[in-house]
């Protein structure tokens, strides 16, 4: 690997050496297969094709077309849908700001979740540029159930009126209603817009409900429980096609990135394999043994536990802060991230929590009772039951026994 540029090739090297070591617990990350990895690294991305299939600025792109249509067809039996699919949006926030600007006037008014409460930044957080460029109205969680509440969702969209609401999050562990936000939005006139990015791949595998039929617009990245090249795809209903359409190509991007179209559409065809229902399944059972196993060891799970891939965990009752349990894992080859709880006391850099997911290692093969001895791990090293050095032996011994998708190593 990488003759010429040793430098690059002994990076590439390590990052695949701290992968197969460690445990990856991230719940926005996990690991592709060799077919997915063989498409992103294709001549695919020799070629420049701005336009969509059959309607192209560029010579040379009959291939391309095909590969495209490809993706869309793969993607449409994937999730049992006939919404019209954009699969060139190069990342997720690229693809809710298309959404936004072919549906909306800046200053338009729209709804979305709380950033510090589960949402994402794109969602109307005051730094990113949805919060800048809209009207932004947001609803949180019940403070005592850290539940999403409906009824004060349907009184905040009556009272505020917004033209978009945003339903989805990025760190939220409870399954989502979309037909009760289906009918908020319905009883103002909204778009309903559905970001079912982290939990693309359990809607696929039908682990979780579906907003298709109910949503207006969806959109999702590729990556996460789905499996596949870090990127994203929009759905929409026939009236809104044309204007998404132009708001990705021309109004925000130029070519599309044609290597990671045909990522996407490895990803979609595995997606649709009856091993990959068994590993959605597969990946809520963890996080809910998880959430359980933490919880017997003295940790608060928000909301009392996950109907999803991800759970968020107080980590206050044992002395420490999120920032100083990431680093602490971190140290010992245990990758989380810091994350706020909802009504943190806590400021975002710091935190209250940590967030846990289960997709990549449910990928290595990891099941159940494999996530206790992971519970165990995590509280030897905040606790201090033992040094960093000898659990991060552990860590290895473990993450040993679980080979690396993707790789032969």
């Amino acid at each position: 690997m990488f003759k010429k540029d040793t430098a690059v090739g002994q990076l590439i090297a390590a990052e695949i050496k701290r992968q197969k070591e460690g445990i990856e617990l991230i719940p926005s990350e996990n690991y592709v297969s060799k077919e997915v990895l063989e498409a992103m690294g294709s001549v695919l991305t020799n070629k420049y094709s701005e336009g969509y299939s059959g309607h192209r600025y560029y010579g040379g792109n009959a291939i391309v077309d095909k590969v495209e249509n490809l993706a869309i067809k793969r993607a449409q039996r994937l999730f049992k849908t006939d919404y019209h699919i954009n699969v060139q949006p190069y990342s997720g926030s690229p693809a809710n700001m298309a959404v936004y600007f072919g549906l909306l006037n800046f200053g338009d008014k729209i709804m979305g979740m709380r950033l510090d409460q589960g949402g994402h930044l794109t969602h109307g957080s005051p730094v990113s540029f949805s919060g800048k460029a809209y009207n932004v109205v947001s609803y949180g969680v019940d403070r005592k159930t850290e539940r999403l509440d409906y009824g004060k969702i349907m009184m905040l969209a009556k009272k505020e009126r917004p033209k978009l609401i945003i339903c989805g999050a990025t760190a939220y562990s409870r399954t989502i209603d979309f037909e009760k936000f289906a009918k908020i939005a319905k009883a103002i006139g909204a778009v309903l817009m559905a970001d079912i990015s982290h939990i693309a791949g359990l809607v696929a595998a039908g682990v979780h409900p579906s907003p298709f039929d109910l949503a207006d617009v969806v959109t999702t990245t590729t990556h996460k429980t789905l499996r596949g090249p870090r990127s994203a795809v929009i759905f929409c209903k026939e009236k809104y096609a044309r204007a998404i359409d132009r708001a990705v190509f021309p109004g925000l991007q130029g070519g599309p990135h044609d290597h990671i179209t045909a990522a996407k559409a490895v990803c979609f065809g595995e997606a649709a394999r009856p091993e990959f229902r068994k590993y959605a399944r597969q990946i809520v059972k963890n996080a809910q043994s998880l959430a359980a196993a933490l919880a017997d060891l003295g940790y608060r799970v928000v909301s009392g536990g996950t109907d999803n891939h991800l759970l968020l965990v107080d980590v206050r009752p044992k002395g420490i802060n999120g920032k100083e349990a990431q680093n602490k894992l971190d140290a010992v080859g245990i990758s989380v991230n810091k994350n706020t709880i909802p009504y943190d006391p806590l400021p975002p850099m710091v935190t209250s929590g940590i967030r846990l997911g289960t997709p990549a290692i449910t990928s290595r093969g990891v099941v159940e009772k494999d996530m206790k001895v992971v519970a165990g791990l995590i509280d030897e090293c905040l606790s201090g039951k033992d040094s960093a050095a000898s659990t991060k032996k552990k860590v290895i011994n473990f993450a040993s026994k679980f080979p690396l998708p993707g790789t032969s190593k």
